[in-house]
């Protein structure tokens, strides 16, 4: 975490983006920083509540994160000007983090982005190509202790095109379901072309809608299949805990269509989100993500349990909250 009460992010990838300002959090909640609110620029924008959150300590003395996410990276006149009182009344015990898209050279030489550059060394977070995809998967493979060959990493960079959040599940995924080593060509190509995997998110949007005998039957039918456990649980968990971050990031103040754009979630997903996330509570999602790593545990075989049960009954349930609130 940077020394400097900001630190602003500039790029256009979600992904990396979101990595590095939930590593500067954890870097800043080690530092006493126990307090966070979070805004995001859309439409009619209070500035004048930023600068009143900087302001405003609480009684017991808490530092402070503030995120200010700025999507389209133009604040306007109104937001120049409060960036310009932001920078001028810093104080330590307030950590900022501004975030914006990738700044073009007019953009680095505006009036306000030259006043955050005076207090912050900006960040630019380089977007990753097609041709530096593979070194990328390489990299992520290689965190998980795993590896691919250059023709394997060459096929998911195609697939992916460029798409930095389907390529993360995909790595993830890849550490559920194969041992540590090198995988081979094979089985990267079945991962990426298996027709059950499409049915894992017909599931997801299934949940989402609230439809729970599709839900069931998807599931006993995947089972029934022979899918593995593991890719069914890992779907189930992405949408969980897509929810409960969504959920956290709308209760401190977020605007929820810029926050799914930021997560990558988009075409189905998109439009029932809204609906799922209004039937969820914020005590709910956490239990359910509490649930999925439990779950998690008895898939591994580390504690009892039937995890393909265990798996129903916890999607069921969401899926039933959902389309209760659907329903009215």
């Amino acid at each position: 975490m940077s020394t400097k009460p900001i630190t602003v992010l500039c790029s256009d990838e979600a992904l990396l983006v979101q990595e590095h300002v939930d590593a500067w959090r954890a870097h800043a909640r080690m530092a006493g920083f126990s307090e966070r609110e979070v805004f995001s620029v859309e439409g009619h924008f209070n500035w004048a509540a930023v600068l009143d959150a900087q302001r405003s300590l609480s009684l017991f003395g808490d530092k402070k994160i503030i995120e200010l996410r700025i999507p389209t990276g133009k604040p306007g006149k109104e937001g120049g000007e409060a960036i310009k009182s932001m920078c001028a009344q810093l104080s330590d015990d307030v950590a900022i983090m501004v975030t914006l898209p990738r700044m073009d050279k007019t953009s680095k030489n505006s009036v306000w982005f030259k006043q955050l550059s005076q207090h912050a060394t900006p960040i630019d977070i380089v977007t990753i190509g097609v041709a530096q995809l593979p070194r990328w998967l390489s990299e992520r493979l290689k965190q998980q202790n795993q590896s691919a060959s250059p023709a394997a990493l060459q096929l998911m960079a195609q697939q992916f095109e460029g798409n930095l959040v389907a390529a993360h599940q995909e790595i993830l995924k890849l550490a559920l379901l194969f041992p540590e080593g090198l995988i081979s060509d094979d089985d990267i190509r079945n991962s990426i072309f298996n027709v059950a995997r499409y049915d894992v998110f017909s599931l997801s949007e299934s949940l989402l809608t609230g439809d729970v005998a599709r839900v069931c039957r998807m599931i006993e039918g995947l089972q029934a299949e022979g899918e593995s456990i593991v890719l069914v649980l890992w779907s189930l968990t992405e949408d969980v805990r897509a929810m409960t971050r969504l959920k956290s990031d709308m209760d401190n103040g977020g605007h929820l269509p810029s926050l799914m754009r930021e997560q990558r979630i988009w075409g189905p997903r998109e439009k029932l989100m809204p609906n799922a996330l209004r039937a969820l509570s914020s005590t709910f999602l956490k239990n359910a993500l509490q649930r999925t790593a439990d779950l998690d545990r008895m898939a591994k075989g580390l504690s009892k349990g039937n995890p393909w049960e265990a798996t129903l009954q916890l999607a069921s349930q969401i899926a039933l909250r959902i389309s209760k609130t659907t329903a009215k």
